[in-house]
């Protein structure tokens, strides 16, 4: 039960701050820097694949020792901390193994990838010291 209702608050948050931030980054940064690497449309099963599993470690690696904990800090810094790790990752590996990997899309993204996993991670930790009890 636990589990559910901080995978549901985390996903939701996650969901929505990345549709307004691909929304409006989309054609002004990203499309003029990646260019035809881009879809004219995003695959949307594979986005969802990508949603439903990135919340779960959301919810194990920063939600849940946070709830231990009983601070907000925790999920916010773990959530960071993850999100700079998962990003991280993808970000530097384009930059290690693609040619034209525009510098600024991994450190935007990067950034990016650091503040809607805090913030999904701490949506989660509130639902679930609201609704977990």
């Amino acid at each position: 039960m636990q589990f559910g209702i901080a995978y549901i608050a985390s996903v939701a948050a996650f969901l929505i701050l990345d549709f307004i931030w691909l929304s409006a980054t989309t054609s002004t940064f990203y499309r003029p820097q990646l260019g035809d690497l881009l879809l004219e449309r995003p695959n949307l099963t594979v986005a969802a694949l990508f949603y439903l599993f990135y919340v779960v470690g959301v919810v194990v690696f920063a939600v849940m020792p946070a709830y231990a904990a009983k601070s907000w800090l925790t999920a916010l810094g773990l959530g960071a901390l993850l999100g700079l790790v998962a990003y991280g990752t993808y970000d530097v590996t384009n930059l290690a193994t693609l040619k034209g990997w525009p510098v600024m899309v991994s450190v935007v993204d990067l950034a990016w990838g650091v503040v809607v996993t805090a913030t999904a991670s701490v949506a989660g930790y509130v639902a679930l010291r609201t609704f977990g009890n």
